[in-house]
């Protein structure tokens, strides 16, 4: 289905916010994106807004004029006008020092997407030159270590091969300062043939854009 798109006006933008007032007519969409920064939205007008997060779950919230309210780097979604009427509201970025979250972020994204695409070259383009991956089992407290680009790439590796059937999805994506956080549900085929579904998340740390450490967390269902 087609939508009509949202009017972004942007009113202040400078090295510490960006003020951008959005104005929907009814059933119009801003379009699938990535929040790089904390924001603040303050809503010019009562309203309803449909929301559809990356893993598909479809949501409402209701909007009231002058009521702010705010949320943090990484929130990823498509917002509809879902009433019968007009609205608007003003989105305040805090831009300041940004850019490295929104580069980091976009890092993230690609990880997660070479996964599913099984491609280990653009998972190490993700990774910094010096980087370290701790498996979720292993003999040692941190799990299974894996250290420096040749190693990590062989466990990457690995992995496709232990699991030929293998999908992450759910993906969501938060950044404060050099830390990350992915959350997923994998879902793959044991080249034994076992099925198994867990939920699972990464910690990453980052050296500049890149990823220095990923830090792999699965439930262990049973």
């Amino acid at each position: 289905m087609t939508r009509m798109k949202a009017e972004p006006v942007v009113h202040i933008d400078d090295e510490r916010f960006r003020v951008t007032e959005w104005r929907f007519a009814a059933g119009a969409e801003t379009g699938w994106h990535i929040h790089g920064y904390d924001y603040v939205i303050v809503p010019l007008t009562d309203g309803k807004l449909g929301l559809e997060g990356p893993d598909g779950a479809q949501s409402q919230a209701a909007l009231t004029q002058g009521v702010p309210y705010s949320r943090r780097t990484g929130v990823a979604h498509n917002v509809i006008n879902a009433g019968n009427a007009p609205l608007a509201f003003l989105e305040v970025e805090v831009v300041e020092a940004g850019d490295l979250t929104a580069r980091r972020l976009a890092v993230l994204d690609r990880f997660l997407a070479a996964w599913n695409a099984r491609d280990v070259g653009a998972l190490m383009d993700c990774m910094a030159e010096n980087c370290a991956f701790h498996g979720s089992a292993g003999l040692d407290a941190e799990g299974r270590k894996h250290m420096g680009r040749d190693a990590v790439r062989v466990a990457y590796a690995a992995l496709f091969d232990a699991f030929p059937k293998a999908v992450w999805t759910r993906g969501r994506h938060v950044v404060t300062g050099d830390t990350g956080l992915s959350s997923w549900r994998f879902v793959g085929t044991t080249a034994a043939g076992q099925q198994i579904e867990v939920d699972g998340c990464d910690i990453f740390a980052f050296s500049g854009e890149l990823i220095a450490l990923k830090d792999s967390y699965r439930k262990a269902r049973g």
